[in-house]
């Protein structure tokens, strides 16, 4: 691995314990790598079978999920060790019931990834989409050890596809095999001489395809609904929260209720876009002291009942795109059979253009534009019954890779 790259980790380290003592999140990660060595010696012990599974974040862990599980059913003589580099994945997943052992990764230099590996010495490695860790990959490859990278997405602008990213492709060969989303990511891939590339798709339509076989029944959601149109507006941002305080100040209707599920919770957050609704609220830490059913918006300030609350949706927003902040999961929904509304920052989600081009989904860039496609949506049954059968439609077309990630590895 290059000096640069190596100086370039160990700068980070430094600004990491310095930003430490002003972020909770960096101080959470800089302590949760302290007990990494520890953790991982208590748990594990001289002849132990394992496994090591990687993510960056929550994001990708619910990405990975669906091959972890079947992994965790082919592999129940092995422990496995489940690792995040972000705070924001661990200490939501610590618990995880598919994983042994659960950490953070250490920082990616080369003594941490001997050591590392020295005690886990993995049958099977697999990391979720795009973290790659060139010290971490080149040990394993340079011990023989087996990894696979799933649900990947290359993108031309990326390092490995220019003349300075000799190091980073190189990270890629140590994976014996890698599973793309799509076509263009496997060329990409090509482009640079790998050719071990299958198109398998998102495991992430495995993902939430498997909530339909779940209890989503929610008696508090049931009764705000009370048999009326519903809008559920997931992981929302201040900017789209904008949009749909205004729409919802301006429509007139009581046959039209709104969920409001704010990606951040804070109470201040909360209070804010509460102050700003002109009709009754009532918020999920309520629910229980208020009546449900005479609110027209209930807003969520809690967190892991999203995709529940989607079964109810007849119309679904979804948030991070009308910012700059990402698109936020659109699948969640969209297994649910609806149509969905999202704002134009949108390039970097191909099933979201995939589902714009479809029918399924509409993009909006403002309060004027929103407006338009959401009144319709609620005005024409047609046009939403439609859309949103294309939506379940490509789910269920999509949905299939975590078999294509078995049968490579003869399971």
């Amino acid at each position: 691995m290059s000096l640069i790259y190596n100086i370039g980790i160990h700068l980070t380290h430094f600004a990491l314990k310095c930003g430490s003592i002003f972020n909770e999140k960096i101080k959470n990660g800089v302590a949760g790598r302290k007990r990494t060595f520890k953790t991982l010696q208590k748990s594990i012990t001289e002849g132990d079978k394992t496994l090591w599974f990687h993510c960056a974040s929550l994001g990708e862990y619910e990405q990975g999920l669906p091959a972890f599980k079947e992994l965790r059913k082919h592999y129940s003589n092995h422990k496995i060790i489940l690792s995040f580099f972000s705070p924001s994945g661990y200490e939501i997943r610590k618990n995880s019931p598919i994983a042994d052992v659960v950490v953070y990764l250490p920082l990616d230099t080369k003594s941490n990834a001997k050591q590392f590996l020295n005690i886990l010495n993995p049958e099977l490695t697999v990391f979720v989409k795009y973290d790659i860790w060139p010290n971490f990959l080149n040990e394993l490859k340079r011990r023989n050890l087996k990894a696979i990278l799933i649900s990947a997405v290359f993108r031309k602008n990326q390092s490995y596809f220019k003349f300075y990213g000799k190091e980073l492709r190189q990270a890629l060969f140590a994976f014996e095999h890698i599973f793309t989303q799509n076509e263009s990511s496997k060329k990409l891939l090509q482009s640079i001489n790998y050719n071990h590339v299958t198109v398998s798709g998102d495991t992430r339509f495995d993902r939430v395809s498997s909530q339909l076989k779940l209890d989503n029944t929610l008696d508090y959601i049931e009764k705000f609904k009370d048999g009326k149109l519903c809008v559920v507006a997931g992981s929302t941002w201040p900017e789209g929260e904008t949009l749909l305080i205004n729409f919802i100040n301006s429509e007139a209707s009581t046959e039209v209720k709104f969920i409001i599920a704010p990606h951040n919770i804070k109470p201040s957050q909360i209070k804010n876009i509460k102050d700003n609704i002109n009709d009754e609220v009532i918020l999920f830490s309520e629910k229980d002291q208020k009546k449900v059913l005479n609110a027209k918006v209930f807003i969520i300030d809690t967190i892991g009942i999203l995709s529940k609350i989607y079964n109810y949706s007849d119309i679904a927003y979804i948030g991070g795109a009308i910012g700059n902040t990402g698109l936020h999961n659109t699948l969640e929904a969209a297994v649910f059979g609806v149509p969905i509304i999202i704002g134009n920052n949108h390039q970097k989600f191909p099933e979201a253009k995939a589902m714009i081009d479809n029918g399924g989904m509409f993009s909006v860039s403002n309060q004027i534009e929103f407006d338009i496609i959401l009144k319709e949506l609620i005005e024409n049954k047609e046009k939403r019954s439609n859309s949103g059968n294309k939506n379940s439609d490509f789910i269920k077309k999509n949905k299939g890779a975590v078999i294509q990630i078995l049968n490579h590895l003869r399971i």
